[in-house]
């Protein structure tokens, strides 16, 4: 089987297709990783590629209680372990970055530290805190553009800061309704300058923060994640234009020589199913245009990865959850072998329960 073959990223051999896909969970106190988090990213290091939790190139960033940062010496230090743990069982490894934008709440953040997004447009509904449990979502507070191009800096800042912890690569988190997708999306993103308005100019802040990453860390270590149609965290789904807006935006950031597109497909979940359309045009204009590689994602199973691996619609095919509970996941793809059923009340809980405790035994 094709899923099960090795194959080539950024002038490193993976040693299959399978990746294991970027999933929060909340397990670093204080934002810094620690051999816990090595743990779990090492215990799962037979997939090909593991593509790391979100983790915030900035304070600011940090929406969600116990997510990781990688700003810090303390962050930089402690992710290592993890980058070693990792190769330790042949894996290859990408940090996402992810700044939360609007999508937090003021008690998760670090003293002094604010939410900047956009577009002064608050989320509705409410996120947990540790220190008091379920708050509202904070107001946001637009960003200048002099704020614009800091936090631009900063995911640059947070690539080389990655690569110097010892990873192989990054992945700049466009999909799922954080900064990126706030930008890109016309509901949370209504301003007037050269961030704002048409889809052209929604683009532009995705477009800039990738070329930044690149400047800093080489094309060939850099892949975007993108979620077309989603809704999560209030993103608008359908909306005018979104067919050519997106596929503008994979020719911009394939012409820089990205190693790869990343595109989710949360309709498994119960999200609206991409347009099957949209996303065709989508990696043709991402590799037309100089890009590598196309990553898909949601819902697979062993058999649908290998027909969309065998039809060439992907190159690697990501799985999520299914690799919470199951640590040894591509050993049991290959045997055929049943899945252990995930625990989701402790998705996002602190400690090792729900973590590092799933069993291994095909």
């Amino acid at each position: 089987m094709k899923l099960f073959s090795s194959y080539e990223l950024c002038n490193t051999e993976l040693q299959n297709r399978i990746v294991m896909a970027p999933m929060t969970r909340s397990r670093c106190p204080g934002n810094v990783p620690n051999s816990l988090v090595a743990k779990y990213y090492g215990q799962r290091s037979s997939a090909g590629l593991i593509i790391t939790e979100g983790t915030s190139p900035s304070p600011n960033g940090l929406g969600y209680a116990r997510i990781p940062g990688i700003f810090s010496k303390e962050q930089t230090d402690s992710w290592r372990l993890t980058a070693e743990a990792v190769h330790a069982g042949g894996a290859r490894i990408f940090m996402q970055l992810m700044h939360c934008g609007r999508v937090g709440g003021v008690l998760n953040l670090p003293v002094g530290a604010e939410l900047l997004a956009p577009s002064a447009v608050p989320m509705s509904g409410v996120i947990w805190t540790d220190s008091q449990g379920e708050q509202p979502y904070g107001q946001p507070r637009e960003m200048s553009l002099a704020e614009v191009q800091r936090v631009i800096a900063e995911y640059a800042q947070a690539a080389r800061n990655a690569i110097e912890a010892g990873f192989d690569g990054i992945e700049v988190h466009g999909a799922n309704g954080y900064l990126i997708t706030q930008f890109l999306d016309p509901g949370s993103n209504q301003r007037t300058d050269i961030y704002g308005g048409d889809a052209g100019k929604r683009n532009r802040f995705a477009v800039d923060v990738v070329a930044a990453v690149v400047a800093e860390v080489g094309a060939q270590r850099v892949g975007i994640r993108l979620s077309p149609y989603g809704v999560f965290n209030e993103m608008g789904g359908s909306y005018a234009g979104i067919a050519e807006q997106y596929g503008a935006l994979t020719a911009a950031v394939g012409s820089l020589g990205l190693a790869y597109l990343h595109l989710v497909d949360h309709s498994a979940m119960g999200a609206p199913k991409p347009e099957p359309a949209t996303v065709q045009g989508m990696c043709q204009a991402f590799k037309t245009a100089g890009g590598g590689l196309v990553i898909l994602s949601g819902g697979y199973d062993r058999e649908r990865a290998e027909v969309d691996l065998q039809s060439g619609a992907a190159d690697l095919i990501a799985f999520g959850r299914s690799f919470i509970s199951n640590p040894d996941l591509v050993e049991r793809l290959k045997a055929g072998s049943p899945l252990a059923e995930a625990d989701q009340s402790t998705f996002y809980s602190p400690g090792a329960e729900g973590y590092t405790d799933y069993q291994k035994g095909v």
